[in-house]
Formats: structure tokens, C-alpha cells, sequence
């Protein structure tokens, strides 16, 4: 919610607009049988994992977004995991970097990757650039169901 919401500090401005086309193509992925993970940015409420030019927004008073158990990290509402799906937490842009995702989908036998969410510039990029490193065989971004800060940087 924290970067979908507009009321957060780490709001997106083209992410709620995104929310029908992820709950349509997540809808589409479960009828055809394929593996939906939901991944979720979740860091410590003192913001000992966040990087460094993130760690202002974790100092005293402020509010601390995508904190571990905050309303920040739930899902908005329409988009709901199923107990067949799968949920990453992550700390870094890239849903890659120091979780167990790559090791996830090779034993969940899984060569293609589709990805949808926000923001595009960093964590939907890092994570497309990570999965062509590590070789998967196809990897897409479905654009109306990511989103940027403006239009010009989501292009």
C-alpha cells in the first residue's frame, strides 16, 4: 500500500491507475495454471536494511513506510494472494537481490518471467535486468499494469 496509497511517503503517482490491469492479468496467469508471486518490499521499523538514501524517512517522528507488520507492506485492496501463490519479501529493488526468488523458480521448474508492479525505473528495471542475467528464457514486462512517477519516466 505504501506505494500505491497517495497518502505515503513512498506513493507512486501512476500506481493506483495499475491496479485493475494487475488484478486482470493475475486473473488471466491463474487460468492458465501459472505461478503468481507477490512481492512484497518489507524492512525493519528502524530502518536498519534500507539503503542509505532511503534512511531519512526512518529517523524519529517520521512514519516509517513498507515497515515489517505496517499496513504499509499489505497488498491494496483487489489484489489478494491465493494459498496456491507465492509471497517474497525483499529489501532491495530488485525482487533478485538477496532473496531466495532464483533458487524458487528453478525449483519450481520455471524459465519464463512476467512482471507487473511498481516503479519502473527501479525495481520493475532491476528486476528485469536481473532475471536476463541469470538466464531466463523469456522475460516480459506487461506495461499497463506497471507504473512510474510520470508518464515520461514509466516510457
Amino acid at each position: 500500500k505504501d506505494f500505491i496509497l497517495p497518502e505515503s511517503a513512498m506513493h507512486v503517482h501512476g500506481g493506483l491507475a495499475i491496479v485493475p490491469n494487475v488484478m486482470k492479468a493475475v486473473e488471466v496467469a491463474r487460468l492458465r495454471g501459472v505461478l503468481i508471486i507477490w512481492v512484497v518490499r518489507e524492512h525493519d521499523p528502524l530502518g536498519r536494511d534500507v539503503e542509505l538514501f532511503r534512511r531519512h524517512l526512518y529517523s524519529d517522528g517520521k512514519p516509517k513506510p513498507v515497515s515489517r507488520g505496517g499496513v504499509g507492506t499489505e497488498l491494496v485492496d483487489g489484489l489478494v494472494i491465493k494459498k496456491e501463490d507465492y509471497k517474497l519479501v525483499k529489501t532491495r529493488s530488485s525482487a533478485f537481490f538477496a532473496t531466495n526468488l532464483h533458487l524458487f523458480l528453478q525449483g519450481a521448474g520455471v524459465n519464463r518471467v512476467v512482471v507487473t508492479g511498481v516503479q519502473t525505473p527501479n525495481c520493475i528495471r532491476q528486476t528485469v535486468f536481473d532475471a536476463v542475467e541469470l538466464d531466463y528464457e523469456s522475460v516480459s514486462v506487461i506495461v499497463d499494469a506497471t507504473a512510474a512517477a510520470t508518464p515520461e519516466i514509466h516510457a
